[in-house]
């Protein structure tokens, strides 16, 4: 469903984000991308909305080099990717409700957005993504009203109810503490698993990319270091990511900066 072929990016001041990836991730996979702080994840899944655009290759979206895609068609293709963002990306002063509805942006007129002019039948599809994530009785609170981990179940909320096939999520736990951040975990790979959609998760956390990947991709300057399924994976395979040697209490901890 997505393909790299070949993909770099140069940044206007020369620092190569990506060198030469290659990688395929099929419909339905559930993909954690691991790497220190700087090795490429945040670029590689930005690339495929492209909110950055890789400089060589080819990027492929269901056999369609996207790369090649105007205007208006990328526009089409970003109503099929929903974004989960580390730091949640909602309208504080408006309510849970509102905030999922943005997700509908792309199927509503720019002048009934402005004014909320929902259907009811996106009303309905919102108000049912909060229930698919424990929350629905939040609705009409305030966005900022909710704690960190609630906000971030919105944000996958949004998602949803924008019916995307692919979510992408960038750092989406960073922010919270570990028994929330199995929580968000959790309802994402549930998700995946029900609906089928294409999920692909940057962490830092060992101990999460085991517990919930089906594969994981690592990388290290830019480059894929590692591929495969979590069965194969092991401390060894951490240190050749890394680049160092993994220490017990950082397998334990879970995370390695």
């Amino acid at each position: 469903m997505i393909e790299f072929r070949n993909i770099s990016l140069t940044y206007p001041n020369g620092h190569r984000g990506l060198n030469h990836v290659n990688l395929k991730i099929d419909s339905g996979e559930f993909v954690v991308v691991v790497g220190l702080s700087g090795a490429g994840k945040s670029t590689l899944v930005r690339c495929i909305n492209q909110l950055v655009k890789p400089t060589e290759g080819e990027l492929l979206i269901n056999g369609k080099n996207t790369l090649r895609y105007r205007e208006h068609e990328l526009k089409h293709l970003r109503k099929n990717i929903g974004m989960i963002f580390q730091n949640y990306n909602l309208v504080n002063r408006m309510s849970v409700l509102r905030n999922v509805l943005t997700g509908r942006l792309g199927y509503t007129g720019t002048i009934r957005s402005m004014f909320g002019l929902f259907s009811q039948k996106d009303r309905e599809l919102a108000f049912n993504s909060l229930k698919r994530i424990g929350i629905a009785e939040k609705a009409y609170s305030r966005a900022d009203e909710l704690s960190g981990g609630q906000q971030q179940r919105v944000s996958i909320a949004r998602a949803l109810t924008q019916q995307a096939n692919i979510i992408l999520a960038d750092e989406p736990v960073a922010s919270l503490d570990p028994p929330t951040s199995h929580v968000v975990m959790r309802d994402l790979k549930r998700i995946n698993q029900e609906d089928g959609i294409t999920t692909i998760v940057n962490l830092h956390f060992i101990d999460m990319a085991m517990e919930y990947a089906d594969r994981i991709v690592g990388m290290r300057n830019g480059e894929i270091v590692f591929d495969g399924s979590v069965d194969t994976v092991s401390e060894t395979t951490f240190e050749e990511i890394y680049g160092r040697k993994i220490k017990d209490n950082d397998m334990r901890r879970g995370s390695v900066n």
